[in-house]
C-alpha cells in the first residue's frame, strides 16, 4: 500500500549546477548505516563510499505542472553508494540517503510530505565567482570551495582510484536510490532520469564538512569530485519490491 510519503508522483527539476564530492570509507565504518536489505557497494573489497551532493535546482514540481508552478531550491544529500538484489536476482546499484538538506521551508515541508529523505532547513549560500564554486553554511558546519578548469585535474591525494575514469563509476548520481520499511519488509526503489550528464571534474580547495565531522567516521578519504552543469532531470514515481532476505 502506498503513502504520500511514497514518491506518488513523477518530479522534474532543472540542475543549474551539481557538484558532487565522494569519499572513500572502510566499509567497517559504513555497514551500521545501512539497511538489512542493502549491502555496500565495495571498491576493492575494502573502501564502501559516502557522497555529499550540493544541488542548485530550478522550476522543480511535478512532472507536467507548467514551469512557473515551480520552485527554485538549494538542496544537500549525504549518500552511502549500495546495491539491491531484486527479485529476480538482479544488481542494483543505487543510493541510500543518510541526510537531507535544503535552503527552504517550503521544500522541507512538501519534501517531508511526499518524501522518506527527512528534509531539515538549514542556511545554505552556493556562489561561483569565475571557475571558483563555493558551498557555505554555518549552522551545519559547512565550508566547500572548488575549482573548475579546462585542462587536467589530478584525483585527490591518497584516493583509491587510479584515474578518472575509475572514479567516475563512484561520482553519482546512480540511477536508484532506496528506502526501507522495515516492518513491511518493503523496499522503496525511486530511479532518477537525467539528460546531457557529462560530469567534470573539479580540484577541491576546501572541504569542510559537519556531518561527516559529526559521525566520526574514521580513514575517510577524498576519493573524487566532479560537477555538472545544465542538466534535465526527473525522479520517477516511487515502486515497491518486498524483500525477502
Amino acid at each position: 500500500m502506498f503513502t504520500l510519503k511514497d514518491h506518488p508522483f513523477t518530479v522534474e527539476t532543472f540542475f543549474e549546477n551539481s557538484l558532487v564530492l565522494t569519499y572513500a570509507v572502510p566499509k567497517s565504518e559504513l555497514e551500521k548505516f545501512i539497511p538489512e536489505c542493502l549491502e555496500l557497494d565495495v571498491f576493492n573489497d575494502k573502501w564502501a563510499f559516502l557522497a555529499v551532493a550540493l544541488v542548485k535546482t530550478k522550476k522543480l514540481r511535478p512532472k507536467g505542472f507548467p514551469e512557473f508552478t515551480g520552485n527554485d531550491f538549494i538542496l544537500i544529500g549525504y549518500r552511502v553508494f549500495v546495491t539491491f538484489t531484486n527479485s529476480k536476482g538482479k544488481k542494483m546499484r543505487g543510493l541510500y540517503i543518510l541526510k537531507s538538506q535544503t535552503n527552504k521551508k517550503k521544500m522541507e515541508f512538501w519534501g517531508n510530505i511526499f518524501t522518506h529523505y527527512n528534509y531539515t532547513t538549514t542556511d545554505i549560500k552556493f556562489t561561483r565567482q569565475r571557475n571558483i564554486v563555493s558551498v557555505y553554511s554555518d549552522n551545519s558546519k559547512l565550508d566547500i570551495s572548488v575549482r573548475t578548469a579546462d585542462e587536467n585535474i589530478d584525483l585527490p591525494v591518497n584516493t583509491p582510484f587510479s584515474n578518472w575514469v575509475e572514479a567516475r563509476r563512484y561520482a553519482g548520481p546512480l540511477p536508484f536510490t532506496f528506502t526501507y520499511n522495515d516492518k513491511t519488509k518493503e523496499v522503496l526503489i525511486i530511479e532518477g532520469v537525467r539528460q546531457n550528464w557529462t560530469p567534470k571534474p573539479v580540484e577541491v580547495l576546501k572541504d569542510k564538512i559537519g556531518f561527516i565531522e559529526d559521525k566520526k567516521l574514521k580513514g575517510v578519504i577524498l576519493a573524487n569530485a566532479f560537477m555538472v552543469e545544465n542538466v534535465p532531470y526527473h525522479w520517477k514515481k516511487g515502486r515497491k519490491e518486498l524483500w525477502n532476505g
